[in-house]
């Protein structure tokens, strides 16, 4: 009987250490990580993210004059970062801010939504240093969102999306979230 309850606690002692294993070295959802292979764009957007509205307001196609491009996504988030002429990055600005239902300025979705009226944003996932926040250089224009959580639990469920653009170093990040 000791032997067979040895074995038992053994076994079960593998089980747990195997999946702890197989989820530290495995795993998917750990740390986004960054693309920089510009030909995986279409793939990612038209196949991937293809029946998504919240990706409608992504470029077709990398723009040509586009510099420094960095792609971070899953399936809950898809972000792509770049860099453009100032002037095309003002003419953006103008458009997302006159179709913006929200804007914040720097920060992250965990800062966004405990304001006043938050809403969930985005983290920086494209960033060049493990940070999660977008710096104050940054104005985040939320597009849309969708709470499809239920009462008690706001937000438990949703999507958003937008952009978030940095002027003075004259880059865009459009994102989109689901969860």
């Amino acid at each position: 009987m000791k032997r067979s309850q040895f074995l038992l606690a053994l076994a079960s002692l593998s089980i747990v250490g195997g999946s702890f294993f197989m989820k530290t070295n495995f795993s998917s959802t750990s740390e986004p990580k960054i693309i920089t292979d510009t030909s995986r764009y279409k793939k990612i957007r038209n196949q991937l993210w293809s029946d998504n509205d919240q990706v409608k307001h992504f470029p077709n196609d990398i723009p040509t004059d586009a510099k420094d491009v960095r792609i971070a996504y899953s399936p809950e988030f898809f972000q792509i970062r770049l860099k453009q002429p100032p002037n095309k990055i003002e003419k953006l600005l103008s458009q997302y801010r006159s179709i913006a239902k929200q804007k914040y300025r720097g920060g992250n979705t965990n800062n966004h939504i405990n304001q006043p009226n938050g809403v969930p944003t985005t983290f920086f996932y494209t960033s060049d240093s493990p940070t999660e926040s977008f710096p104050a250089t940054y104005e985040i224009l939320v597009l849309n969102t969708d709470d499809k959580g239920r009462p008690g639990f706001k937000w438990n469920h949703g999507d958003s999306y937008g952009v978030a653009i940095n002027s003075s170093a004259s880059e865009i990040i459009y994102w989109s979230e689901k969860w």
